[in-house]
């Protein structure tokens, strides 16, 4: 618990630092890009293809005539908008985690490094290849969690625990890879996971559950559609910046773990050091050499302080 908090805390400091908001930026101006590329092209028809569906559904007219008979007659145009938005949003969220880890988390874990753990091996148990094949087995089995889960979003409690352990799960699958992959062999990273899964996964949990700010950001931008291509980049950019601190948070935590991992005695290390010392079977000992003197090498060679002990 002591290594997690300091952790946090080092990682909500070094987010102030000027190298780590302007790493913010190239994650954020390519998501930006992206996101209003496909909203350009489709939101169009991604609303009215929503809101075709929601018109062709029987089930929905007591809904529309309850909304109706309490007053708000209008929501009805804002649903389409706000499932498409929420569709929309795993993939913002994964987008952001991905282009983190890629443009991010590599420069932001040698910041730590140069400035914690400037001697710290770097051992390089992790390729680039590997990277991509983890990041995106675990992304793999995340949507595929979502997917199975997505009916669990009805119950209250669990729509706000579900994709909050969900991302968890993910982030501290794909920072802890990509923090160790560097500096940890292939046997240490294995070790450090295992040791510390819990912690990582909590890690991932917390900046998991804020991940999910952004999403009132995304229903305040369906509600206020004037203020809606402001508030996109907004959303995107906490996004990025939430990523960002799992990245600083991951470093200080990993590579402290990896530390400490190094620094602790091997099981043989002390029969090591014996077996690489000289042997001193025949060696005289030291009150031998002061009785006789260094120069008779062949007496002292002979001559131990220890005298055999008769047998009976």
């Amino acid at each position: 618990m002591k290594l997690l908090m300091d952790s946090f805390w080092r990682a909500a400091l070094y987010c102030l630092y000027p190298k780590a908001i302007g790493l913010s930026v190239l994650p954020l101006v390519l998501i930006v890009a992206a996101s209003g590329g496909l909203g350009w092209l489709y939101w169009d028809v991604a609303v009215t293809f929503v809101r075709g569906w929601l018109d062709a559904s029987s089930w929905l007219d007591v809904v529309w005539r309850w909304l109706e008979g309490v007053g708000l007659p209008d929501l009805k145009t804002v649903v389409a908008p706000l499932l498409v938005i929420f569709s929309f949003t795993p993939l913002v969220v994964v987008a952001s985690l991905l282009a983190v880890s890629f443009f991010m988390t590599p420069a932001l874990t040698r910041m730590v490094a140069d400035r914690r753990f400037a001697g710290l091996q770097r051992k390089h148990g992790g390729s680039l290849l590997m990277s991509l094949w983890w990041t995106f087995f675990s992304l793999v089995l995340a949507l595929g969690a979502l997917v199975i889960t997505l009916p669990m979003w009805l119950v209250p409690p669990l729509a706000l625990v579900l994709p909050a352990f969900i991302w968890g799960w993910l982030t501290y699958r794909v920072m802890a890879f990509d923090v160790l992959a560097e500096f940890a062999s292939a046997d240490e990273r294995h070790a450090l996971m295992a040791r510390h899964r819990m912690s990582f996964l909590a890690m991932g949990v917390v900046t998991g559950l804020m991940g999910a700010a952004p999403s009132l950001v995304w229903a305040s931008g369906a509600l206020f559609a004037a203020a809606f291509v402001i508030l996109v980049p907004v959303a995107i950019w906490i996004y990025t910046l939430v990523f960002a601190f799992s990245s600083l948070w991951f470093a200080h935590f990993a590579l402290a773990a990896l530390q400490a991992l190094r620094d602790e005695p091997r099981p043989g290390a002390v029969d090591d050091v014996l077996a690489a010392a000289p042997s001193s079977s025949n060696a005289a000992s030291p009150h031998a050499a002061a009785r006789l003197g260094a120069d008779d090498q062949a007496k002292l060679d002979n001559i131990t302080d220890v005298l055999p002990r008769s047998s009976p």
